[in-house]
């Protein structure tokens, strides 16, 4: 049997974890505030929004105010947050796959069960930042605080 390159192990390892999260979403209901994803998307300021699994793949957030908002289980696949503040933020099982965050503020974030895979982390602020069963850039699982 060959071995497989870890490459192509992360790239599988991604795609299970997409489907197995696309699998056991309610259908149909939205767990996040309309209004709130609007705002957002509009002026880059949702302090204290609830974003909970909200699809916000692609979306150029750079610079966004996400202080204290819910993005617990998000899917933010690919998304722009360079120096965006989350600071005391819920990202609890949010998808953050490839997701640009450099110079950004995580303080304080709940990063548990949160996906990190191929993220941009360079100079982001992790002071307080709850890491439990959360997949790394590099691929790794810290469950620090678990």
């Amino acid at each position: 049997m060959r071995h497989l390159s870890a490459t192509f192990v992360m790239l599988l390892r991604t795609a299970v974890t997409a489907l197995v999260v696309v699998t056991l979403s309610p259908s149909g209901a939205l767990a996040f505030d309309p209004s709130d994803l609007k705002k957002l998307m509009e002026t880059k300021e949702c302090v204290g929004c609830d974003l909970e699994g909200a699809d916000l793949v692609r979306a150029n957030l750079k610079g966004a105010n996400l202080v204290g908002a819910n993005l617990k289980k998000a899917i933010l696949i690919k998304v722009d947050l360079r120096s965006a503040n989350l600071a005391g933020s819920n990202l609890e099982g949010a998808n953050l796959w490839t997701a640009y965050l450099w110079k950004g503020n995580l303080e304080g974030v709940n990063l548990k069960g949160a996906n990190l895979l191929n993220a941009d982390i360079r100079s982001v602020r992790m002071k307080n930042t709850i890491f439990c069963n959360t997949t790394m850039p590099d691929g790794s699982i810290v469950d620090r605080d678990c």
